[in-house]
């Protein structure tokens, strides 16, 4: 009868306590239930249904820091840091797993496609690499800030 009783307390109470989501400022939360999106929670406190919906993402809107080291095919080394940053979440939730994969095969593309010459000024080639990647994230909702690259 006890066990019953605490039973009859504790989980309405854990119910409630997981329907109430907190998203902090500067980030956005993404809520599916069923394995869609159902909206994007903004920042402050939210209902939702405590079995249905489930957040997948928490997404900082900030910015986002991705570093990387890529081997090109003339055998030199290139190093950078990618920052980035959700514009739109809606749009960037759906690639937001991928995101890395994306700005590494992307700076890759753009850094291989740079003439060996073009590539001693690193001020430039960090801009193209930019406006290249800018190019394949706007659509998707993100935007790349800046490209600092160091030619090894």
């Amino acid at each position: 009868m006890m066990i019953l009783l605490t039973l009859l307390l504790v989980v309405p109470a854990v119910l409630i306590a997981s329907a109430v989501k907190h998203v902090p400022a500067g980030q956005v939360y993404s809520l599916y239930r069923r394995g869609k999106l159902l909206r994007v929670l903004q920042a402050g406190t939210h209902l939702v249904l405590p079995v249905l919906d489930r957040v997948t993402h928490k997404i900082n809107l900030a910015g986002q820091t991705l570093r990387f080291e890529e081997p090109l095919a003339d055998a030199h080394d290139v190093r950078g840091t990618v920052y980035w940053q959700v514009l739109e979440p809606e749009r960037a939730d759906a690639v937001f797993e991928q995101v890395d994969q994306l700005i590494r095969r992307g700076a890759q593309e753009a850094l291989r496609s740079e003439p060996a010459a073009d590539r001693a000024d690193r001020r430039d080639l960090g801009a193209r690499v930019k406006q290249s990647l800018n190019s394949a994230l706007r659509e998707r909702g993100m935007m790349v800030t800046r490209v600092d690259l160091d030619v090894a």
